[in-house]
């Protein structure tokens, strides 16, 4: 069991713990919450670690969560207006970019799939719209980063199975090549989004128009109209197979935060009617990921039967995240945001980040009224920090853009010298999977033999 020690005392954080959580219009005490928080995610770090990874975050924790990692706490410094972590979450970001400056780092390579790399282009988009510390080598700008992501995703776009689409897996030797997920081509709808608002460039707006309407028609988006109002939900992802008819109808936090956020972004753009639609719309179906008694957050997919994996546990970090960016973009949005962060926000200060040897690590369940449920983790982590966070997303100004202030230097071809080793899959015959199959298992033998000479 791993428990969180930070430097400032149970009993000051407990004799603060109502003022500190529940009054969540006092800039004070969130920007003091928030602290403790980090102090708890950072105990996850590896990257100070002996024999550590800069940037990764310690076993079990995949290298995907570690860029949306990275996200919070760009926010975070942004919100908090603290700037002692911009040297590690710079180094970070930087350290990971890979050999071609598109986040597919050789690390990595063989096992990343697109929502991994979308989720850091998400983080190095928000470093742009921040105006966060600037790399020195303009190759590794925070606008460029996230173009080079945009680019490699989209030249990626499968159009011969089911008419287009992105697959969840980047490479075929992995599990999960043969299915397209909302996660994957959300992140590409996403950052599509962002870039065509920050970029005025409307080439971005005609790709995300391309991955709404493909998600559309192939079902991942599905409308519902209950009293006179529509709620559009976005379902996990479906398999190629009998021509992505197959769907798999798990709705999460941050499938729907992508989609909510990306039209909200697009409709702060240009003021197109359909985006706003499209927004409200959405949100009226984000109700779903709220407890019926209290506007409480949770992943109702997989929390109420507890068994939430370690990924699905930190999605509420990112649906928090998307909810906050939606009440900026889209105003007419705030008041009803803001009563879900804030019901939230106290859920899980007051019943949740109550936990271990420190009097506030952070659980799973908000909601949970008896007090903290016996989870901790780097998701339970970030997900407290993140609805708590956006509490403050009106104290400051709206995400820049490059005719707001947004200094961040862009590179539309970013990524394309490097295509033609990641656009498409290993063409592998029979024979080769057959002898990959081989060569596997030689491997597992051999593994196995050295383990027992080792025993003896």
């Amino acid at each position: 069991m791993r428990f969180h020690l930070l430097t400032a005392s149970v009993s000051l954080f407990m004799a603060c713990a109502s003022a500190m959580w529940l009054d969540t219009n006092n800039d004070t005490t969130i920007v003091e919450a928030t602290n403790l928080i980090v102090d708890g995610v950072l105990d996850y770090y590896d990257g100070k670690n002996y024999g550590g990874v800069v940037g990764m975050f310690v076993w079990p924790y995949y290298w995907w969560e570690a860029g949306g990692v990275w996200g919070s706490l760009i926010d975070y410094t942004y919100f908090t207006q603290n700037d002692t972590l911009v040297p590690l979450i710079k180094e970070a970001l930087l350290y990971q970019t890979g050999d071609d400056n598109n986040y597919v780092p050789l690390n990595q390579s063989t096992t990343e799939g697109n929502d991994d790399q979308g989720f850091w282009g998400i983080a190095v988009m928000g470093a742009a719209e921040r105006n966060f510390s600037n790399p020195d080598d303009d190759s590794k700008a925070w606008l460029t980063l996230a173009q080079a992501v945009f680019n490699t995703m989209t030249a990626r776009w499968d159009s011969a199975e089911c008419n287009g689409g992105l697959r969840w897996q980047i490479f075929q030797w992995n599990s999960g090549y043969d299915y397209k997920n909302s996660v994957s081509n959300g992140c590409l709808f996403h950052i599509g989004a962002r870039l065509a608002r920050f970029t005025a460039n409307d080439t971005y707006v005609d790709w995300a128009e391309k991955v709404w309407d493909w998600m559309y028609d192939i079902g991942l988006l599905d409308v519902v109209n209950s009293n006179d109002k529509d709620y559009w939900f976005v379902y996990d992802g479906l398999t190629i197979d009998n021509n992505c008819s197959n769907i798999t109808k798990y709705q999460w936090t941050y499938n729907q935060g992508l989609m909510l956020s990306g039209c909200a972004y697009l409709y702060n753009y240009t003021e197109d009617q359909k985006w706003l639609d499209r927004t409200l719309n959405l949100l009226n179906a984000s109700q779903v990921f709220f407890m019926k008694i209290g506007s409480v957050m949770y992943e109702a997919a997989c929390q109420p039967s507890n068994n939430c994996n370690n990924d699905q546990r930190s999605f509420k970090a990112y649906f928090s995240r998307f909810l906050g960016m939606t009440a900026v973009m889209v105003p007419q949005t705030y008041d009803g945001i803001r009563q879900w962060l804030v019901d939230s926000a106290n859920a899980a200060a007051k019943n949740s980040c109550t936990g271990g040897t420190d009097g506030h690590t952070c659980g799973l369940n908000w909601f949970n009224s008896t007090g903290w449920d016996g989870y901790w983790g780097l998701g339970e982590q970030i997900s407290a920090l993140e609805v708590i966070q956006n509490l403050r997303v009106r104290d400051f100004p709206p995400p820049l853009t490059a005719n707001t202030g947004g200094s961040s230097k862009g590179n539309p071809a970013a990524g394309y010298s490097t295509l033609h080793t990641i656009t498409s899959p290993l063409e592998l015959e029979t024979k080769d999977l057959a002898g990959a199959g081989i060569i596997t298992a030689v491997v597992g033998v051999s593994l196995v033999a050295a383990g027992v000479w080792l025993v003896i």
